[in-house]
């Protein structure tokens, strides 16, 4: 059989990449939710948020018809294996303290905090590419120092917990300065969230990106397109760029899945709503349905996006270098 017929190599190089992906899904997903389903349970019985939280002096009476109504009265084994089939088959079951299908919450709750991420990833990679090509391009006199300038900013920005960044900008540009809000769901309240997830992950890329950068700049390919009269913006955006990309294209997913569960702090510093806010109310009241939904989605998300960075690596990476 040829080659045509087959698939070629390459082609199948990267369906066993995806297969690999979406095999270990699975294993995400189960170990995601086997975590999250024993620590709530260690940190208390779960009851109390289906009684309306603690206080709430419900009688004896209704406190046992509620456990037979959720099934707490079962063995804590068969209160797992219930969860897991719930998983599977997609039926998170009600939340204890809203009494809503935790279905019903996730549908109105994971669009906000998407777009937040997705926002967020976009301005990062901006930030990186536009830092490198900076620091890379410097030249004469003050090159050495501009790009220790920027790599200083790179390495701050990498280290700098997003809510520590958050709180500044809202005393900066909200409460100083007065030019943003603090919060809000109009697109004004998306640019500090937005700038607070960005910035530790721009600095990140940066970092993976300007080695490879370097190096390409000088590679013989980047010389050769240059003797053939290809201008600097040709040469970076056609070739060097597609070369030294690869490793921060393959650390998008991780990148994204950070950006995701970093938006659960920045969603409670700016008073977003979110899946974030969610989770973090689920978790305080214990509330078991919403927070394995929640945990869950993030989960099959951040699986999602690694396969969509593998095959983006793929695409991106040379003819002549694919494996």
């Amino acid at each position: 059989m040829s080659t045509d017929q087959a698939g070629s190599p390459r082609e199948h190089c990267i369906v066993r990449a995806v297969i690999r992906r979406l095999l270990s899904a699975f294993l995400v997903v189960w170990a995601t939710a086997t975590i999250v389903f024993f620590a709530l349970r260690a940190a208390g019985d779960p009851i109390e948020a289906i009684m309306g939280g603690p206080g709430s002096q419900a009688s004896v009476e209704a406190t046992a018809q509620a456990r037979a109504e959720y099934g707490l009265d079962r063995s804590i084994f068969v209160q797992y294996v219930t969860q897991l089939w719930r998983i599977a088959t997609l039926d998170f079951g009600d939340s204890y303290s809203r009494k809503q299908p935790v279905i019903d919450l996730l549908s109105a709750h994971v669009p906000p905090t998407l777009l937040l991420a997705s926002l967020s990833f976009v301005l990062a990679w901006a930030l990186a590419l536009v830092s490198v090509v900076i620091a890379v391009n410097a030249r004469g006199r003050f090159g050495g120092m501009i790009r220790a300038l920027l790599t200083a900013i790179e390495t701050i920005a990498s280290v700098t917990p997003q809510f520590f960044l958050g709180a500044l900008l809202i005393m900066g540009f909200a409460m100083t300065w007065k030019v943003l809000p603090a919060t809000g769901t109009g697109p004004g309240g998306l640019i500090l969230p937005t700038v607070t997830l960005a910035v530790p992950i721009a600095g990140y890329l940066a970092h993976v990106l300007y080695g490879p950068l370097a190096e390409a700049t000088h590679a013989p390919y980047a010389m050769t397109a240059r003797a053939r009269g290809a201008s600097e913006t040709r040469v970076l955006f056609s070739h060097t760029l597609r070369h030294a990309a690869l490793p921060a294209i393959a650390l998008s997913g991780w990148a994204y899945g950070s950006l995701l569960s970093g938006a659960v702090v920045v969603e409670v510093l700016f008073a977003r709503p979110g899946l974030g806010r969610l989770l973090q109310e689920a978790a305080t009241v214990r509330d078991l349905p919403v927070v394995i939904g929640g945990v869950v989605v993030i989960a099959l998300f951040y699986v999602a996006v690694m396969v969509l960075a593998d095959v983006a690596e793929w695409l991106v990476r040379p003819k002549e270098v694919r494996a």
